[in-house]
């Protein structure tokens, strides 16, 4: 065999990853108020950016019917407007392999818009996104993420995030792995998989389901779960009687290794998210989305208020442009040019992608904004994405901290997103919400018939809800209402008054 120099011709498969097309991510995932900040900072960087001075009041009617009634695109994308949905933006970051060519072409193509509908990116996509929030001191959830994207990465890391949406200010989660799960369209194994690694992370104790299993993962971090302290922290209703003889006799251990280990338990922290309560920041919720009734349909639009109208003064660029000027100057100047110009394209498929994934959703539950939450249907984000023609890391995006209002009250669109509960007579499932309410109506006219777990078990079957027991009891501490003997106790405490 000859040996020499050579040309050979290779193809292969990158993935291009512009700063513009990171913001690009992250900007589906602000809410307007967010995107208010974004805007004013966008303004004091670029002078070719100017404030209208207005609010915008561009309304996008989706009525839900069977005919889908299309909205023209305006002629003029110089405004934050809402448009019908064309050209909404949508990132697949399923799968790490696709081919991106450039991100010329993904930015600038000639449809005039992002043009990355169906565009395949990597699972690293989402590691940009971790950081992006971080205010100066990190919140609990900021801190779990970057924690994530350190440890974890393509689906891993997205199910990690959907777990740490769910932790709230005190470390808890508080949701089952199955909603986790049937949101995302994984299997559940998969969930407690990631589950017990977001378990390791800083602080420990985070992500725990109960005040037992937060203080056997301390117990783990310390190295001190040994089977006398699994023992004791599995029988803490003992501890809190002081019933110290019992727990002896539970554990296997004396009176000197049972004050050690108690003391070594009260060391631990029960509420391990508490810590970064002062990162936080506390905003009032407005509406991302407004849903109103119009004729046989609905009128589904980004609510105006919360969007200051942005311009791009062409005419300061010419004037600039026109001047003596250097070389170094006429770079920068049509940088700003072409940043301004990008920016306005991304605030507009922000728009029409929020609006359409919105209209969808209404669609879906229309029997909710009609007839209230006891009709709420079982709903995942592959439903969604797959009637709009979406990946569903992009309706996760679009559906994170983002509000939606109609005459029903104040929603968060992840809201519209639950799992389902089998019909006892065969039907179709219902929505996990719609048993909560009805739970809810059913403890709340029991009037001085206290129903116990297992009566409302049989109440419920007789409406068509085919429910265990122990999940009504979950649902109904969910709601925040103690057990029968709890509420028999208040009863007679409010009768005696």
């Amino acid at each position: 065999m000859a040996l020499g120099p050579r040309l050979d011709l290779r193809q292969s498969q990158s993935l291009v990853m512009t700063p513009q097309l990171q913001q690009a991510i992250r900007l589906l995932a602000l809410s307007n108020l967010e995107i208010e900040t974004f805007i004013a900072e966008e303004l004091e960087r670029n002078p070719l950016l100017e404030s209208g001075g207005q609010e915008v009041r561009d309304r996008v009617e989706a009525p839900v019917r069977d005919e889908y009634e299309e909205v023209p695109e305006p002629d003029s994308i110089d405004h934050l407007g809402a448009g019908d949905g064309a050209g909404a933006l949508d990132i697949d970051v399923s799968n790490e392999n696709l081919h991106q060519d450039s991100a010329a072409d993904a930015m600038g193509g000639t449809d005039g818009g992002l043009g990355l509908t169906g565009t395949s990116l990597g699972g690293s996509v989402d590691a940009p996104d971790f950081d992006s929030f971080a205010s100066d001191e990190a919140s609990l959830h900021d801190h779990l993420l970057s924690q994530a994207g350190a440890a974890l990465s393509g689906a891993d890391l997205m199910i990690a995030a959907a777990i740490i949406e769910q932790i709230d200010e005190t470390g808890y989660l508080t949701v089952s792995l199955l909603d986790i799960a049937d949101r995302l369209g994984v299997p559940k194994a998969e969930v407690e998989r990631v589950l017990a690694a977001v378990q390791t992370f800083d602080p420990a104790g985070v992500a725990a389901r109960s005040l037992s299993e937060c203080l056997a993962l301390q117990a783990k971090d310390a190295d001190r779960y040994d089977p006398a302290m699994a023992r004791l922290i599995d029988n803490l209703n003992y501890l809190a009687k002081g019933n110290l003889s019992a727990l002896k006799r539970i554990c296997g251990v004396d009176d000197e290794d049972l004050t050690d280990m108690i003391r070594e338990l009260r060391a631990y922290d029960p509420k391990p998210g508490c810590r970064f309560e002062g990162g936080s920041r506390v905003e009032a919720v407005v509406p991302d989305v407004l849903v109103s009734r119009r004729g046989a349909g609905w009128s589904v639009e980004l609510n105006g208020a919360t969007l200051p109208r942005l311009l791009v003064n062409r005419t300061y660029y010419a004037e600039l442009s026109g001047g003596a000027q250097d070389k170094k100057s006429k770079a920068w100047l049509s940088e700003c040019l072409a940043s301004a110009n990008w920016l306005m394209k991304a605030l507009d498929q922000r728009a029409r992608t929020i609006t359409r994934v919105a209209t969808e959703i209404v669609k879906q539950q229309e029997n909710f904004f009609l007839r209230g939450v006891a009709h709420l249907r079982p709903l995942t984000l592959r439903t969604i994405a797959e009637a709009v023609g979406m990946h569903e890391s992009t309706i996760s995006r679009v559906t994170s901290n983002k509000y939606l209002s109609c005459e029903r009250g104040l929603f968060e669109l992840k809201y519209f997103f639950t799992s389902g509960i089998q019909s006892a007579d065969g039907g179709d499932a219902v929505s996990a919400e719609a048993v909560k309410s009805h739970i809810k109506t059913l403890i709340a006219g029991e009037g001085g018939k206290i129903l116990s777990d297992d009566q409302l078990v049989d109440l419920l079957k007789a409406r068509g809800f085919d429910i265990a027991r122990r999940t009504v009891a979950k649902y109904r501490e969910a709601l925040g209402i103690g057990s029968s003997v709890q509420r028999r106790r208040q009863r007679a405490l409010e009768g005696e008054r």
